[in-house]
């Protein structure tokens, strides 16, 4: 069985979208949506186009979303998407059918043809590749993608992790575990952080989530 989890914060604008072309997957049982404390219609939108919805009272930060997920869905194949990939979505298929074939154990989404200067993500992108490779020896063309498809065993590796250091955290104890990790080129899009105020003030809380999960980690960076 295979279920799809998607952390979701204020994002009634592409849910519903990306929920559909979940749903429309061969070999996805169930969609799940946690709606992290948003304050717009997100819930609304998911449970319309046919999500199960977890609403979390307040905004607790992308891992506790995603912990939340995983505890109430069933599959022992899981994916985690974002909630803004719309039509896109679609393309966890790629990343699903590796593990159910056997030939990984946690796959993760190597985005193509995307635009260095709008990832925005220069000096997170750099932290977070130089600490996964490090701890593991794993060269990651995306080390921050948090589009994944696993067995929950490998979810079960992990140790902890809050915010947005949930990836690279992810990644680290899956590799040191044993667990066979695979990145897989996709096409998927989603909004690109901007350069404004707001995506200043996001750039800095990932940096210190990515830099907290290392130090966390850091016996293995040695």
């Amino acid at each position: 069985m295979t279920s799809v989890v998607v952390p979701a914060y204020n994002e009634e604008q592409r849910i519903g979208e990306t929920v559909a072309a979940l749903r429309a997957l061969d070999g996805v049982h169930e969609v799940l949506v946690v709606n992290d404390g948003s304050s717009d219609g997100t819930s609304v939108e998911a449970a319309s186009a046919g999500a199960i919805v977890l609403d979390m009272p307040r905004n607790s930060g992308k891992a506790a979303a995603v912990a939340v997920g995983m505890r109430a869905c069933r599959g022992d194949i899981v994916a985690m998407v974002d909630a803004d990939l719309g039509a896109t979505a679609a393309q966890a298929s790629l990343l699903i059918a590796p593990v159910t074939r056997g030939e990984a154990d946690m796959t993760i989404a190597a985005f193509t043809g995307r635009p260095r200067a709008k990832a925005g993500f220069g000096l997170v992108m750099r932290l977070a590749r130089w600490g996964i490779f490090r701890a593991t020896g794993l060269s990651m063309a995306s080390p921050l993608s948090g589009q994944r498809a696993m067995r929950r065993q490998v979810w079960d590796a992990l140790q902890s992790a809050t915010g947005f250091g949930v990836e690279v955290a992810l990644t680290i104890d899956a590799a040191r575990a044993g667990h066979r990790v695979l990145e897989v080129p996709v096409a998927m899009t989603h909004r690109a952080t901007g350069r404004d105020l707001a995506g200043i003030r996001h750039r800095g809380r990932q940096f210190a989530a990515v830099a907290r999960e290392l130090w966390r980690r850091r016996r293995c960076l040695l």
